[in-house]
């Protein structure tokens, strides 16, 4: 069994970790690798790949915290099912979205966001500082400047998005940011990959950030709903374009 790039070079040597545990990552997600899937012997499976055996311990090290292979001794290494899997795991997202997202896992991600961001939008009017409503305006300032076809703007975007969280006050759902945040930028790359962003995102992200600094929940809540229904439309176009 092949990755289908050379694992030998100085610039994959660098990170040959990772990069082995991606390319094995993005098969497991892809399902070329199916649930229960057997991995061949330690030494075997090394030799296969063109690497160490301690490169190959350390990338089923980093798929195992991942929640995607589980190594047992005698019994070898196998594929988890999908139910163990961390798919809200920042990486995981990121390898999930370079193979083609199927609709339900868009469907559950934007879900996962509906249950999560109106609510806390609607705390965050509630308890944002100042000093924090500042912060999100000059975010979208710079994401407005930039664009989301660009690294900063989308970058922009992602802290907007993180100051919101971080707003509540609430360390459980802050914990979920760096979670929330790769799926808005994945999800923004995605809509754009084979084309322009359809609309200017901008209106409904200074809907959102006026009820925050206006204290209005009420509003904050439905901005935040609309600004994800919206979102949510996009990539659904983007899909129909895959």
């Amino acid at each position: 069994m092949r990755l289908g790039r050379p694992l030998h070079n100085a610039r994959w040597n660098r990170r040959l970790h990772g990069s082995v545990a991606q390319q094995l990552g993005v098969r497991i997600l892809r399902g070329e690798l199916p649930e229960g899937h057997h991995f061949p012997g330690e030494i075997e499976f090394a030799e296969q790949l063109g690497i160490s055996r301690s490169a190959l311990r350390e990338a089923f090290r980093i798929l195992s915290a991942k929640g995607l292979v589980e190594s047992r001794p005698k019994a070898g290494t196998h594929v988890t099912p999908r139910s163990e899997w961390s798919l809200l795991d920042p990486e995981l997202l990121a390898w999930q979205f370079e193979t083609e997202p199927s609709e339900k896992f868009i469907h559950d991600l934007f879900e996962l966001r509906m249950v999560v961001e109106p609510y806390a939008a609607e705390l965050a009017a509630l308890r944002r500082t100042d000093a924090e409503a500042t912060a999100m305006g000059a975010a979208l300032d710079e994401m407005e400047r930039f664009g989301l076809q660009t690294e900063q703007g989308r970058h922009a975007d992602q802290r907007f998005h993180e100051l919101v969280l971080a707003a509540t006050h609430n360390d459980t759902i802050l914990a979920l940011s760096s979670s929330i945040k790769a799926a808005v930028a994945w999800t923004t790359l995605y809509k754009q990959r084979n084309r322009a962003l359809a609309r200017d995102p901008m209106p409904e992200h200074r809907a959102l950030e006026r009820a925050i600094a206006a204290r209005d929940t009420r509003d904050a809540r439905r901005a935040m709903e609309h600004l994800i229904s919206l979102a949510l439309a996009d990539t659904e176009a983007a899909l129909d374009d895959a």
